[in-house]
């Protein structure tokens, strides 16, 4: 057993408890909560003590791409072989250990491939549930505009990054190659992206039946669909067809609002990514100027959002290497600017802890929460992330971070 003593503890959901233990016992969490409640016999055990003790992070949106530091041309992405992009990956998972991230649902990228490294003990890493290649139309965000389509086709059967699919029946054959990989959860692109280079962010790509044909066939196998959504259209088709989560959401309204309430569909914002592009200024000009257009709209619509009462999860939309921009270890940004867009502190860490495994649907692990019977995912923070969220985008002040009940980092406070 493992036994952490905390000043303060977090537990995901629900209000903070002062003089506070967590129990570990093996992978699980036996006991979390206040000191003198806490069960006889755990005294000898190891102790750690903390100023606080929280649940490991769930980035509900990062993609293992592998590329080089300020790497964007997916054209150029495509042509390297996808062991190197793996082997740069593992230094990715590693950062996101030392972030405090200790579950991530990777969508679209080699997570695929890297999730049973990392649970064959292989690769220090988070938890990866992984959504295997990106479901595209022909010319929509997916694609990559500057190769000939046979090309792309061709590639993308090898199980790449993106997976091109035009009609119903193309759909569901699609789908179930994903699941055929074991993918966890099922992404696809409802309307048109930022980072590509002749759809338009606002337009809806997929038609009406094929989004439906794609979670029907996602959800036979209780697999649940996340959709990459800027435009309204999009939206509003991708929760007409039923699925589970909506990325970004630039131009989410009132309508599309109260439509993922009474859906109950998952907003994942991706604050991080549109603030790291702008900063940088390296993307291509035809992203800048994509990106510069919607800034400033989805931030104000994720405000109403949440202040519409949609459910938000945490995810960042980081997919880079090394210091570059984007890259893996600034995870816990995206709370900072979950608090600048209206969210308490609280209210961004339950984003960021316990809503992350509800993304996934039935396929949804016991995690993300500090209680008894829950994934032992815990991090050690060296301050009060509730007066200053910004600890949790410093991962220096994370000083221990433990995985299925090891401790995967240790650091002794300065």
């Amino acid at each position: 057993m493992h036994r952490i003593e905390a000043e303060q503890l977090i537990p995901g959901r629900g209000e903070p408890v002062r003089d506070a233990v967590v129990v570990m016992d093996g992978p699980v969490i036996a006991y979390a909560g206040p000191r003198g409640e806490a069960p006889p016999g755990t005294e000898a055990t190891p102790v750690v003590r903390a100023r606080t003790v929280m649940p490991g992070l769930w980035d509900s949106h990062t993609h293992l791409l592998g590329t080089r530091p300020d790497q964007f041309d997916y054209a150029e992405i495509a042509q390297e072989h996808p062991a190197t992009r793996a082997a740069r990956s593992t230094r990715s998972l590693r950062r996101a250990l030392d972030a405090g991230v200790t579950s991530i649902r990777e969508l679209g990228g080699l997570g695929l491939y890297l999730a049973p490294v990392v649970e064959e003990g292989l690769a220090d890493g988070p938890a990866i549930y992984a959504a295997g290649s990106v479901l595209s139309t022909t010319g929509g965000h997916g694609d990559v505009h500057s190769f000939p389509v046979e090309w792309v086709r061709d590639t993308a059967r090898l199980g790449a990054d993106f997976r091109l699919a035009d009609g119903e029946a193309e759909c569901a054959k699609v789908v179930r190659e994903q699941l055929r990989r074991n993918a966890k959860v099922i992404k696809v692109c409802a309307s048109g992206g930022v980072m590509s280079v002749i759809d338009d962010p606002i337009h809806q790509q997929f038609t009406d039946r094929e989004l439906r044909t794609i979670v029907e066939v996602a959800g036979l196998a209780e697999r649940s669909v996340a959709a990459h959504c800027h435009g309204k259209p999009g939206i509003m088709a991708a929760l007409t067809a039923g699925v589970h989560t909506i990325e970004h959401g630039s131009y989410l309204d009132d309508e599309a609002c109260a439509a993922m309430r009474e859906t109950g569909a998952i907003l994942v914002p991706t604050l991080t990514i549109i603030r790291e592009v702008l900063d940088s200024g390296r993307v291509a000009p035809y992203a800048a100027r994509k990106m510069a257009a919607i800034a400033q709209t989805h931030r104000d619509n994720v405000t109403r959002a949440y202040e519409a009462g949609v459910t938000i999860a945490m995810g960042s939309d980081l997919g880079g290497t090394g210091d570059g921009t984007a890259a893996w270890g600034r995870n816990g940004r995206e709370i900072v600017l979950l608090t600048e867009i209206g969210m308490t502190p609280l209210a961004a860490i339950e984003a960021a802890t316990a809503t992350g495994p509800a993304t996934l649907g039935r396929q949804a692990p016991r995690s993300g929460l500090l209680a008894a019977g829950y994934d032992a995912d815990v991090l050690t923070v060296d301050g009060d992330p509730l007066a200053d969220p910004s600890l949790l985008a410093d991962p220096s002040r994370i000083i221990g971070v433990w995985r299925a009940g090891t401790r995967v980092k240790d650091v002794t406070p300065a």
